[in-house]
């Protein structure tokens, strides 16, 4: 059964005047979003334009992971409330798909520029709500606004081929055409960067969307909704729904909805992929990952430390692409001191410190999982290099906070090792040579991503040649494509058969139409031919 948080599922009638909201920061824009009734913390759905309060009773706490004060209340969507957000999208299809491809590009510049002028208001949400730094909250909106300007020129990829002549007189050619309803389901640790994966490469498709937010930081999608609307997309194109496992099932089960697309946990990935792949729909899902980096003893010594500690530590440990694992070539003792000693220096505190190197893990939950999981490890023999299980940060001594933390001699058959677990923890292993690392990461589960350190041209294109993963990194620590390839992680950190944005994007949210048309004199009095046709002439 699909597992999603819902510890913090409240009544209604038990809200505290006490609590601080998101209406309190300063942001660079407008203070407060429009979407905001008064002071109700209450997160709206939206729905063919509009946000709408849910009328559930239930709701989940949205809590600052830095401070524990609870920032925002998403509501648990009714059924009845899912199904007008599904038949909103339904209704605007019709006019939307027919909208010129010029008009849906034009619309996807404007939000490009409206996301530009709100990079800081989007970040100090996400920093709030998901306590990763300002400038990584920066980032991740960024590299979701890189998919929105792909999306500005995606009329190339729709297009379809043609063919004259395929026999006498007849002529094939395919088009591209948009699904209908599609949805997207995302998780918390990119609360920016994945919405923009998914609604602005399907309406730029002429499809509608359906988008449910992670129910632990749902504020930057409640933003980029409300950006797309006021960069001219009509009402219904766009709708928000919120919720936990019932919205989730519903998105699957629905028969309007055309294609799912999914970013998180291999345990809610799988779910989703046989549940809506049973109901005839098209699935994308992103799931876990063990990400390795193969070092060898030829690699520079200062690009590849801070590549390491970058990739290990950077947004808490908490990306799918994090470099959780290095397998170290040879003697690892220098390269493990090097890491302690640069490990240390970094700053962990809140995320709006300027000078944070890393923030708090999203809930208590995590903590204790990471922790848990460390534990595991020096249970099983692992050397605990450096432990950063209890830091506590003056200021914020509530915080979900986990300092960076190094494991040695870790080994296959450890359950730090065969968990992903998404915290500022980073594993070292070693190997003899650069076959046996290559065979330890290719024996991992795992597919999303792998990276080799080396000056070394010919070992690089060994390892780009035998590795199994979807995305590799030559002296890059964290190879995500750019938005005109495609993200495509593979074995257990993928389910489907199109991958996320750049072709294989359009792909996913459009079908091939082929249509044969014959225009020509046909002799009277030919009579009728019941034989399979064929392009030879009689």
């Amino acid at each position: 059964m699909l597992q999603f948080s819902i510890q913090r599922v409240r009544n209604m009638r038990r809200l505290s005047p006490r609590i601080i909201g998101v209406a309190s920061l300063q942001f660079s824009t407008a203070t407060v979003p429009s979407w905001r009734h008064g002071n109700s913390l209450r997160v709206p759905n939206l729905i063919g334009g509009t946000f709408v309060d849910s009328h559930s009773p239930d709701h989940i706490d949205v809590i600052n992971p830095a401070t524990q004060e609870v920032v925002s209340q998403v509501p648990l969507t009714t059924r009845e409330e899912f199904n007008s957000a599904v038949s909103a999208a339904k209704e605007a299809f019709p006019s939307w798909r027919n909208t010129p491809i010029t008009t849906r590009q034009r619309i996807m510049f404007k939000l490009q520029d409206l996301i530009r002028k709100n990079m800081d208001k989007l970040a100090s949400n996400i920093t709030t709500e998901q306590g990763k730094t300002l400038k990584d909250a920066q980032g991740d909106v960024f590299r979701g606004l890189e998919v929105v300007e792909h999306a500005c020129g995606m009329a190339t990829l729709q297009m379809g081929e043609y063919m004259p002549n395929v026999s006498s007189g007849i002529d094939t050619y395919s088009i591209r055409e948009p699904l209908g309803v599609c949805a997207g389901i995302c998780p918390f640790n990119f609360p920016a960067m994945i919405p923009l994966w998914m609604f602005p490469v399907a309406v730029t498709c002429g499809n509608t969307f359906v988008l449910k937010p992670s129910e632990k930081d749902p504020g930057a999608s409640m933003i980029l909704a409300e950006l797309a609307m006021e960069a001219g997309l009509p009402n219904g194109v766009l709708n928000i729904v919120h919720g936990t496992n019932d919205t989730v099932n519903a998105i699957c089960d629905d028969e309007d909805i055309r294609a799912v697309s999914f970013v998180g946990s291999n345990t809610a990935g799988m779910h989703i992929y046989s549940r809506a792949a049973a109901s005839g729909k098209r699935v994308q899902s992103n799931m876990g990952a063990k990400n390795h980096g193969i070092v060898l003893p030829d690699a520079n010594v200062d690009a590849t430390l801070n590549a390491l500690i970058a990739a290990g530590f950077g947004a808490a440990g908490q990306r799918c692409m994090a470099l959780s694992t290095v397998v170290f070539v040879g003697d690892s003792k220098f390269w493990e001191e090097k890491l302690v000693e640069r490990a240390k220096a970094l700053k962990v505190s809140a995320g709006t410190d300027p000078e944070a190197d890393l923030g708090p893990v999203i809930s208590k939950q995590a903590k204790e999982r990471v922790c848990k999981l460390v534990q595991s490890g020096v249970e099983s023999g692992a050397r605990l290099l450096l432990d950063g299980r209890s830091i506590k940060v003056p200021g914020y001594e509530q915080g979900n906070f986990v300092g960076p933390t190094i494991l040695a001699d870790v080994t296959a058959d450890m359950e730090c090792y065969k968990e992903e677990i998404f915290g500022p923890v980073l594993i070292c292993m070693q190997a003899d040579s650069l076959d046996e690392a290559i065979k330890i990461v290719n024996r991992n589960k795992y597919g999303n991503g792998a990276a080799i350190f080396t000056s070394s041209g010919i070992a690089a294109r060994k390892f780009q040649t035998e590795i199994e993963a979807g995305q590799v990194g030559i002296n890059v620590p964290i190879p995500v494509p750019l938005p005109f390839f495609s993200f495509t992680g593979s074995k257990a950190s993928f389910a489907g058969d199109l991958n996320f944005y750049g072709k294989a994007g359009v792909q996913f949210f459009t079908q091939i139409k082929t249509v044969t048309q014959q225009w020509k004199d046909l002799p009277s009095g030919a009579g009728v031919s019941l034989a399979m046709p064929t392009s030879q002439k009689s």
